[in-house]
């Protein structure tokens, strides 16, 4: 690892001042920054700790919607009884995320900020159709997720919070790796009304909606609706752990317990 200034800001416009120098980056839980600088995958002159900001950190729920800070731990989420009252598929998410240790320093804001290819919160931000708060401006998930580790933000554009619709339904199942606890595949599911989205990580490049899942379950939303779909496995991943085909039948399989979970949980 490279030498380095370190700064701890205590406001947001701070730490938008300090991320507008060259070559300085963010740091929110480092389960991925503090890896990639000590294997010198990467450089910077400055790292900027958000974790003094106290407006960026926190657990509330305002009328149907559930605002979650950017700074707020995985196992302040699972532990939360104002997440398991209003999305207890969020809560029971963030609770398999890595390891005990990972989970009390990983924050909800560094994950989908970092946007994993396998990661579990970006399924869970998609599928709610949550809004991210920014530094500058209030981002949908639908424009959020670009591609592999690429998102809609900008340089110096850090999130501050979340902003959940608490869905009637939802649900969430993944084939974990035991080494990583990554998705090898996982689906997010989320109903409202008479509107349903799924959501896959861990397959492709990035998270995405499938549309086939989608239109079966809004038209039944029961795992046996599932039965006789099939995902198209051309973009999806290949490596060591499970090839593209492999990965396209779990999704599904995935699909099914997620909904399953669904009916069982609720969503509110």
């Amino acid at each position: 690892m490279k030498a380095f200034s370190f700064e701890k800001p205590s406001s947001i416009e701070a730490a938008v001042a300090a991320l507008g120098a060259e070559e300085t980056l963010p740091l929110a839980g480092g389960m991925t920054l503090i890896p990639t600088l000590k294997q010198r995958l990467a450089d910077c002159a400055a790292v900027v700790d958000l974790s003094g900001i106290a407006e960026m950190s926190g657990i509330s729920l305002e009328g149907d919607m559930l605002v979650i800070g950017a700074m707020t731990r995985h196992a302040e989420v699972a532990g939360s009884d104002v997440v398991m009252k209003a999305i207890p598929a969020l809560a029971k998410l963030a609770a398999r995320i890595g390891d005990q240790q990972v989970r009390h320093r990983g924050t909800i804001g560094g994950s989908v900020a970092n946007n994993d290819p396998a990661a579990d919160y970006p399924s869970a931000v998609l599928a709610l159709g949550a809004d991210i708060v920014t530094s500058k401006r209030t981002i949908s998930a639908d424009a959020f997720f670009l591609g592999m580790f690429e998102t809609a933000l900008e340089p110096g554009e850090i999130i501050v919070s979340f902003r959940f619709r608490v869905p009637e339904k939802a649900g969430y199942a993944k084939f974990a790796s035991p080494a990583s606890r990554y998705a090898l595949a996982g689906v997010f599911i989320a109903k409202r009304g008479d509107v349903v989205r799924a959501v896959v990580t861990g397959a492709g490049p990035c998270v995405f909606r499938a549309a086939d899942i989608e239109d079966a379950l809004m038209k039944d939303f029961a795992p046996h609706a599932l039965d006789r779909i099939s995902i198209d496995s051309t973009d999806f991943m290949s490596d060591i752990h499970a090839d593209k085909q492999y990965r396209a039948h779990l999704a599904v399989v995935m699909a099914k317990r997620a909904v399953k979970a669904a009916l069982e949980e609720g969503g509110s």
